[in-house]
């Protein structure tokens, strides 16, 4: 597992580094990313020794590591692997916010060569941490399809069981207890959808075990390359997601005592601090505020992200997660909540949230999906409960855990709470509306502190706990082939016969939409391309922040899309080279704007026009393609 760990943790470090390096270059091209590939595949041939796989190391059994994936636990992590596996491979990409400014911003800056800040009503092209982009980067600019991205989520939440258990064990969680949750954790609903697709929340919690791990691995080993390998992966934690900046507390309590062992190479750990710094958010930051005077972003950010009442910040949180966490896998109630939420809960509680939070706080889902999911029903329960039980048996005087580790007990015990320090500190500073995604590398490195302790080792052991193990996974299962984002059932075919049988029944209709738009989400403005012509090599877009341009990219390779703004002179747009534009209705409603009357501003003439349903809550709406006509007497 360590060679393994070690080459993904490279593999990020060179794209990210690869990224900001063509950029400055100019050269984010296929002739750059084939260099880039070249001087990895060196790289790797000169560390082989580190970097081989553990079969070569210690030497491979097929028998012996079959017999791993007899017993129930493994063999149901195999399972879901394997069947989040081939929805990834059956269906596109279709996470509406990958799609909508990651993927987006990659195509931006293939398009002109380099990072650049995009001119768009998108801001979260622009200031948002780029750890996922430039891994995807290269995929894209190499082989021009998206259908490869997924394997940036799933091939780490391959490492999550392993590194889960030595994480745990090496904190003094008990061998067994560790075993079992270590093959639970990726049963967890966040973790199992965004495996197959290309969300960037769960990806991160390799990185947040990893710079862990090694640091843990330090007090034993006393390796100046464990350390090295530790300060990668907490670079790379902060580079995916700045939300993840709390976790390095963890991390800096589990190497502070380590730090002279930095000095033994101190030219090779300078080189790895020049490494850190270019994978982590500072360059992100350090552009942000160079167009921004703003580290951050915030400044540009939607009303909500940052918090301006830290204790509001605390309980609200606290209640939204414990709220999405324990939400049943199946919520059929989801729209009468939705529109009675706020009359639901006391004026005390409804009127600070509301003041604090981003709009739709406390909106909820009918189904699970990979951008709403936090770790789910299930297992919150399960733990819950196992933390419960556990509780009863130290009052019956059982001993707690007495594993020996390298680690002094007292320090253990600050880097067992750290997470939590770094959650509340989260909760602080952050109103966004589905906390219960956004922490997922938290959650692996919350749990060692719940399950410390002798107790948990019994319970374990007990014949209604691992029956409510098996219903973990079931449930599990339920939500892997029930989710719109890549369903395992023929859900289209089955509901619309059944919606011929019941015309009338409005549950089924529903479904049978839910399911119809998340099945056009990777292509959500196909019926636009035909509107342009077959030749165009540029085209206009003028959107809204949340709407998806990505299907004017397509096929990949060949046209570039243009954002602008609704008031944007037109001789900007024709100076751009572009004379075809797609505009949206809705963002000509909120520029208080008809599309006569931006026709007349910009002398244009319309094209045609097309209704789409980019997303449920918003409904239909119209798009427009428009030509612009040549400036009077040009």
């Amino acid at each position: 597992m360590v060679p393994l760990l070690r080459l993904w943790l490279w593999i990020s470090v060179f794209a990210t580094l690869a990224g900001w390096t063509l950029s400055a270059l100019v050269e984010l091209n296929r002739a750059g990313y084939a260099a880039a590939l070249g001087l990895f595949a060196i790289f790797v041939i000169l560390r082989r020794k580190d970097l081989q796989p553990d079969s070569a190391t210690h030497g491979f059994h097929g028998r012996k590591w079959l017999r791993r994936f007899r017993r129930p636990l493994p063999l149901g992590f195999a399972a879901l692997a394997t069947l989040v596996f081939v929805g990834g491979a059956l269906y596109p990409p279709g996470n509406y916010t990958g799609l909508n400014y990651r993927v987006a911003r990659v195509l931006q800056w293939l398009a002109q060569e380099h990072w650049h800040w995009i001119h768009t009503n998108n801001f979260r092209m622009n200031d948002r941490a780029c750890g996922m982009e430039w891994l995807s980067a290269g995929l894209l600019c190499l082989t021009r399809t998206d259908r490869v991205l997924f394997l940036l989520n799933f091939l780490p939440y391959l490492l999550l069981p392993g590194l889960f258990f030595s994480v745990s064990t090496r904190l003094g969680v008990r061998a067994r207890v560790a075993w079992h949750w270590m093959w639970l954790l990726p049963t967890g609903y966040n973790f199992l959808l965004q495996a197959g697709g290309i969300a960037n929340d769960t990806f991160p919690t390799v990185y947040a075990l990893a710079a862990l791990d090694f640091g843990l691995r330090a007090w034993k080993s006393r390796r100046a390359a464990d350390l090295w390998h530790s300060i990668l992966a907490a670079a790379l934690l902060t580079g995916a997601k700045a939300s993840n900046l709390p976790l390095l507390l963890p991390w800096a309590l589990a190497i502070f005592p380590l730090v002279p062992l930095l000095r033994r190479k101190f030219a090779a750990m300078a080189i790895v601090i020049i490494l850190a710094a270019a994978v982590s958010f500072l360059p992100t930051a350090i552009l942000n505020f160079h167009y921004l005077h703003d580290w951050s972003g915030l400044s540009i950010e939607d009303t909500g992200m940052n918090m301006n009442h830290p204790l509001v910040g605390v309980w609200g949180n606290v209640l939204l997660l414990l709220l999405n966490n324990f939400l049943p896998p199946l919520f059929p109630l989801a729209g009468w909540w939705n529109l009675h939420a706020l009359n639901l809960l006391p004026h005390f509680l409804a009127a600070p949230m509301v003041a604090n939070f981003e709009h739709g706080f406390l909106q909820l889902p009918e189904l699970q999906t990979e951008d709403w999911a936090g770790l789910g029903f299930g297992l919150s329960i399960l733990l819950a409960v196992s933390v419960c039980v556990a509780a009863l048996y130290r009052r019956a005087g059982l001993p707690v855990s007495s594993n020996v580790q390298p680690v002094p007990a007292g320090w253990r015990q600050w880097i067992l709470l750290a997470p939590w320090l770094g959650l509340l500190a989260y909760t602080m500073k952050s109103g966004m509306v589905t906390p219960q995604r956004l922490i997922a590398p938290y959650y692996p490195l919350l749990l060692p502190l719940l399950l410390v302790g002798l107790g948990q080792a019994k319970i374990v052991r007990r014949r209604w706990w691992r029956t409510s193990a098996a219903i973990v996974w079931g449930l599990a299962l339920m939500v892997l082939v029930l989710t719109p984002d890549r369903p395992l059932w023929p859900a289209k075919t089955i509901l619309s016969s059944l919606a011929a049988r019941h015309p009338r029944s409005r549950p089924i209709s529903h479904a049978l939409a839910v399911y119809t738009v998340y099945a056009q989400r990777s292509d959500p403005l196909a019926g636009v391309r035909p509107l342009l012509p077959r030749d165009i090599k540029v085209v206009g877009f003028i959107a809204d922040s949340d709407d998806n341009d990505y299907s004017l990219w397509l096929p990949l390779g060949t046209r570039k899309v243009r954002h602008f703004l609704a008031d944007d002179p037109p001789e900007a747009i024709r100076k751009a080279g572009v004379e075809y534009v797609v505009v949206g209705g809705l963002n000509l409603q909120m520029y208080g704007m008809t599309l006569d009357q931006w026709l007349a501003k910009s002398r244009a003439q319309l094209v045609g026009s097309i209704t789409v349903t980019e997303k449920v809550s918003e409904g239909p709406q119209p798009w427009y393609v428009v030509r612009l006509m040549p400036p009077a007497g040009g």
